[in-house]
């Protein structure tokens, strides 16, 4: 059953629904949707177990599909293009796959249709889960007590966006339990019928620095998307649209308006 997912709304225009990734929630792209909204309608969307949106138990691609497309006919959007980046930009990929006449475009980054290695991730929950919430009365003192089970600073610094602080006791944003029974569903990407293809406008974007839409995964991305055109942004890692907002924007934006 689908959830009401929490959202936030910009500009005008065609709509454009953009996906965080695992660990993040829609606040990472509000300065990207204000950019984008100067063209669009830009709906963005904390996907279940994150941000303010519902918890559930279950968490698969078709559930987060599901819950996007609801909420998009709610709003009255029976056609629309998705932009999801790693965990959100699978959940795009799986919507236009299961009801490809509502996607008109779809732009996915930094994430191919293909099983992730799923170790950093457990050890991010584990060592989130182990944290003594009780003994934290700064966020400073909560990044210090990761900072040995998880030494990227940005790491720990995307993380600590779901820290609640300030609002009766110390809590996490996230369903880690849920999360961390879904991962080997997250880091793997379902299963479709022979013959499955998403055939519309497909763009997917590539930190050159990063190996989750490495050269390698171009057979499996088209495959299910013939008419995918990958670009590569040579100097980002992962975090594309954070990294090289700039170069990231000149990519996308031409795409949403074509």
């Amino acid at each position: 059953m689908a959830v009401e997912l929490a959202a936030s709304e910009y500009g005008e225009g065609k709509p454009v629904a953009i996906l965080h990734g695992l660990f993040g929630s829609g606040r990472n792209w509000t300065s990207l949707a204000q950019r984008l909204a100067e063209r669009f309608r830009v709906i963005v969307f904390d996907l279940r177990n994150h941000g303010a949106s519902p918890w559930a138990n279950a968490m698969d691609y078709r559930a987060m599909a599901g819950d996007v497309r609801a909420a998009m006919q709610t709003r009255e959007h029976q056609r629309y293009a998705l932009l999801g980046h790693s965990m959100g930009g699978k959940t795009a990929m799986v919507a236009a796959l299961v009801d490809p006449a509502a996607v008109e475009r779809l732009v996915v980054v930094d994430i191919a249709p293909i099983v992730q290695p799923a170790a950093s991730f457990a050890g991010y929950i584990r060592a989130m889960r182990a944290l003594d919430l009780g003994a934290i009365g700064r966020r400073r003192d909560a990044d210090t007590a990761l900072a040995t089970a998880i030494p990227d600073p940005a790491a720990r610094a995307l993380l600590l966006q779901n820290l609640v602080l300030g609002d009766g006791p110390p809590r996490w944003r996230l369903n880690l339990p849920a999360l961390e029974a879904a991962l080997p569903a997250i880091t793997d990407f379902p299963g479709f019928p022979p013959g499955t293809r998403y055939g519309r406008s497909a763009l997917f974007i590539a930190g050159g620095r990063s190996e989750a839409l490495a050269p390698e995964s171009e057979p499996a991305v088209r495959a299910l998307f013939p008419s995918a055109r990958i670009a590569r942004i040579a100097e980002a890692g992962h975090w594309v649209h954070a990294e090289r907002p700039a170069e990231f924007l000149a990519v996308v934006e031409p795409f949403l308006a074509g």
